[in-house]
């Protein structure tokens, strides 16, 4: 009996340093696609919402706070309503953009540059914030869109838990098939609240990750959006 529970209790610590590493070294196995269950949308948002409310509020009294308190009582519902129609209400396609294009009247065939898009997100192995800018830059192959329309797709993908690889990707892989064109890049600079509030407690550091398409696999083309980018200097300021 002895032996057996050794082992158990060494393989439980072993998962539990695996999931502690998993969530330092931001590691995923889905680079492509945000993990969902095929029933992700079988439910709807008030029915999520209220259980939301009850499982955050059953959380709150764990910790022993005192939920008849004025300022925490209603907590549990903003939490519940938060996550659902404003966090996270990237997570269904419904609430994709929608991307209207145009067509280049102008014959504007050079590189188009929009920059510092700010966004929000939460990283998915501690759901705390990540905080950051997008830069993104395409060359036209006929068509274009609004420029109002990039910082919507940068939102609809950051308003989910996210890895910050994956995010930079999907960005990169909507906009190619929005425009019709490979010639895309992004680069995305972000402060991950799970880097600077826990764990190794670094408030300096930043993430930058990087998406190239088309022309801007050339080093010519990638340098000059890197150049006009003007990637920050020293700790971002929002």
């Amino acid at each position: 009996m002895k032996l057996k529970e050794t082992m158990s209790n060494t393989q439980s610590e072993k998962n539990n340093r695996l999931i502690e590493e998993i969530g330092d070294d931001h590691i995923t196995n889905n680079i492509f696609d945000t993990p969902l269950r095929p029933d992700a949308f079988e439910m709807d948002d008030d029915t999520k919402m209220e259980k939301i409310e009850s499982h955050f509020r059953e959380i709150m009294e764990i910790m022993g706070l005192d939920l008849t308190d004025d300022s925490l009582s209603g907590t549990p519902r903003r939490v519940a309503k938060m996550y659902v129609k404003e966090l996270f209400s990237g997570l269904n396609p419904k609430n994709l953009p929608a991307l209207t294009h145009f067509k280049n009247h102008y014959k504007y065939n050079e590189m188009l540059v929009e920059r510092d898009i700010m966004f929000h997100s939460n990283c998915e192995h501690h759901f705390v914030p990540i905080v950051g800018k997008a830069h993104i830059a395409y060359i036209a192959n006929g068509q274009v869109i609004g420029l109002s329309k990039l910082h919507r797709v940068v939102n609809h993908f950051a308003r989910r838990p996210q890895v910050q690889e994956r995010m930079t990707i999907q960005i990169g892989e909507a906009l190619k098939t929005v425009l019709g064109t490979d010639s895309v890049a992004v680069i995305l600079d972000a402060d991950h609240m799970c880097v600077s509030s826990r764990g190794i407690n670094d408030q300096t550091s930043s993430t930058v990750t990087t998406f190239y398409g088309g022309k801007f696999l050339e080093e010519a083309s990638r340098n000059e959006f890197v150049k006009l980018v003007g990637l920050r200097q020293g700790i971002m300021k929002y």
